[in-house]
C-alpha cells in the first residue's frame, strides 16, 4: 500500500504541477485515473487474499497517492497566481463585465484556498478510486492466486 502510494504520489506531484500551471480543472480528471491505479498498483504488490483487504489497501494507496496531488496542486496553483498576478486578473475580470478589486492579499489568498479545496477533493476522489481500483485487481488476478495450502 505504501510503496504504490508513493509511487502515484510521486507522479501525481509532478503532473499536479505542469496540469495547475494549465488549469486546476486538469488535475482532477488526472486524480480518477490515479486514484483506480494506485489501487490496482497495491493490489499487484500486496496480493491480498479477500476483497476487503484488497479495497482497504487501495484507498490508503489511493489517499497516499491523493496527498501528493495536494501538493502538486498546492505548488501548481501558487506558481499559476504569482505568473498572472492580481492585476491581469483584475483587468480580465473587468472585460467580462465582472467589478473586482485588485487587493494582492485577498488574489493571493483566493488562490490559495482554491488550489486547497481542489487537492482536498482530489484526496478523497483519489482513496475512493483506490478501493474501487484494489477491488478491481482482486476480481481479476485475486481468484486466480494460489491458495496456501496445509501439509
Amino acid at each position: 500500500m505504501l510503496k504504490s502510494g508513493l509511487i502515484i504520489g510521486g507522479v501525481m506531484l509532478i503532473l499536479a504541477i505542469g496540469g495547475s500551471l494549465i488549469t486546476p480543472l486538469c488535475v482532477l480528471c488526472l486524480a480518477l485515473l490515479a486514484g483506480v491505479g494506485a489501487g490496482y498498483l497495491a493490489g499487484v504488490f500486496d496480493k491480498p487474499l479477500a476483497s476487503g483487504p484488497a479495497a482497504k489497501g487501495g484507498a490508503g494507496a489511493g489517499a497516499i497517492a491523493g496527498v501528493g496531488a495536494l501538493l502538486g496542486h498546492l505548488v501548481g496553483g501558487i506558481a499559476n497566481a504569482v505568473i498572472i498576478g492580481p492585476e491581469a486578473t483584475a483587468e480580465l475580470l473587468q472585460q467580462l463585465g465582472l467589478a473586482t478589486s485588485a487587493d494582492p492579499t485577498t488574489y493571493y489568498a483566493a488562490a490559495l484556498g482554491g488550489a486547497c479545496c481542489l487537492g482536498l477533493i482530489e484526496v478523497g476522489l483519489m482513496a475512493g478510486l483506490g478501493a474501487l481500483g484494489g477491488m478491481l485487481w482482486f476480481r481479476v488476478n485475486g481468484n486466480n492466486e494460489l491458495t496456501p495450502t496445509t501439509l
